[in-house]
């Protein structure tokens, strides 16, 4: 089934109307979702019709429909991606075998973690992302920004439908418990570290969905590759929603480091903070703060837990086919770097026990990929300076170099050097409070804060100036 029920009360692909006990507590869970969008959702604009988009399909072509519409009349559902007959299992110690369309008793309580936490980051950072609607650079970024906030709720959506379907009681209370908890919480806080961080401007914003998002596609790429068919078909649906979140942080970045440029040129100077712009050195101390704190999300580098969850076949590499291996890894060995007594060293072990690595070694060569434009940019500009990724023992809270300080650049440091040069590699007081003096609100159509330039194009074929939020 592709198409998508909307005379339902809750749309949906999975022919909810015909398991009314499911059902029925999913409606009952709905008001308590609506509650949480009205409290913890975009503050403001609830009464604003928003040019947004509706999956209507889940096949390859014309998934999606677009207009304008209330935020909290969105229509959020259940969908899952195509089913693909006679599929097996692609890796694990049960490669080969078909693929589970219930859950195996003996892994209910992993699998229900997985999607738990992937679960809580869809709601976070609709929380984190609360109040910046209220500084928009322009309607065609508030647009976006309502945009990823309303798929991040149908990703809740997504994860809450297969607690209720396949865990019964106790995925019901997980799916109430993530409502409850919420970002920056002191009693209740998200599960991970990098979705109680405070997004308070928009170059975090763009920042967020360049990299953290970025996180979220890897994570749920491999999830995809799961033994547990719906999570697998679910997860294969959402990746096409969060190509557009990524889109929002390489296009914002992009932009502002397009109207830095174009500043420096201007007035002849790297110092452009005083005419309304984000100087280079700044945008780099923020690069390298969300990318060592979204590095943090892919956990421990040696992880008994990854190497279990591959072994199992719940969850996999990203692209697992495409791997030249045996999918299976007993025999495999790989390269693990870690501190060791003093000084930075690598070994060898099993690849199974480095999953988490080979997942977070991909997530970087992506990320890489968008500094590489943006210096083209800026070279093309006639800009001598070159953005870059620090280094991935940097900063990090967790893993191999947690409790350890190393430099941008991968030298393992003492904690004296490391305090007298943290300003110049994280963003400062100082710097955060002057991005935040620029956040003023624009919302004219067709007009963009000084600090970022205008899109190339429009979406959806409209143009830049067209009026994406009807104010």
């Amino acid at each position: 089934m592709t198409s998508i029920d909307y005379s339902e009360r809750i749309p949906n692909n999975v022919n909810l109307s015909e398991d009314r006990r499911l059902q029925r507590a999913l409606e009952n869970w709905q008001p308590r979702f609506q509650s949480w969008w009205g409290e913890m959702g975009p503050a403001g604009f609830q009464e604003n019709e928003v040019y947004l988009r509706t999956a209507i399909d889940v096949g390859q072509a014309g998934w999606a429909d677009f207009g304008h519409v209330e935020m909290p009349d969105y229509r959020w559902g259940i969908f899952l991606g195509e089913q693909q007959p006679d599929r097996t299992i692609g890796f694990g110690d049960m490669k080969g075998q078909p693929v589970w369309q219930e859950v195996p008793g003996e892994f209910r309580t992993d699998l229900r973690r997985l999607i738990v936490v992937q679960g809580d980051t869809e709601p976070a950072s609709v929380e984190q992302q609360r109040f910046l609607g209220k500084t928009a650079p322009s309607l065609y970024d508030l647009r976006n920004l309502f945009q990823v906030n309303v798929e991040e709720g149908r990703h809740l959506w997504a994860m809450v439908y297969l607690l209720h379907r396949y865990f019964g009681r106790d995925g019901r209370d997980e799916a109430d418990a993530m409502l409850e908890r919420h970002s920056g919480d002191a009693d209740q806080p998200r599960i991970l570290g990098a979705f109680n961080e405070e997004t308070s401007d928009w170059l975090s914003f763009f920042m967020f969905t360049y990299f953290t998002d970025r996180d979220g596609k890897y994570q749920l790429g491999a999830l995809k590759e799961s033994a547990f068919d719906p999570l697998s078909r679910t997860c294969d649906f959402m990746l096409k929603e969060e190509a557009h979140h990524m889109f929002v942080g390489a296009s914002g970045v992009g932009r502002v480091v397009e109207r830095t440029a174009q500043l420096m040129n201007q007035h002849g100077t790297d110092d452009i903070a005083a005419h309304g712009g984000i100087n280079l050195d700044t945008l780099q101390r923020y690069i390298n703060f969300h990318y060592s704190v979204s590095l943090d999300l892919f956990g421990s580098e040696r992880s008994t837990n990854a190497a279990n969850y591959y072994a199992a076949g719940l969850k996999g590499r990203f692209g697992e086919e495409g791997y030249d291996d045996d999918h299976v890894l007993n025999d495999v060995e790989a390269t693990y770097t870690s501190v060791v007594d003093g000084k930075i060293a690598t070994e060898q072990m099993s690849a199974r026990a480095l999953v988490n690595l080979e997942l977070r070694s991909e997530y970087s060569v992506d990320c890489a990929k968008g500094l590489k434009r943006w210096n083209r940019m800026l070279s093309e500009m006639g800009v001598d300076v070159e953005l870059r990724l620090p280094d991935t023992g940097f900063n990090r809270q967790v893993g191999a170099f947690a409790g350890h300080h190393v430099s941008p650049d991968g030298q393992l440091i003492s904690e004296a050097e490391w305090d007298a040069n943290v300003a110049n590699w994280l963003p400062t007081d100082a710097e955060r409070k002057h991005v935040g003096s620029l956040m003023t609100p624009v919302y004219e159509p067709g007009k963009m804060a000084s600090w970022i330039a205008p899109p190339s194009r429009g979406i959806n074929t409209k143009p830049v100036e067209y009026d994406y939020v009807r104010l």
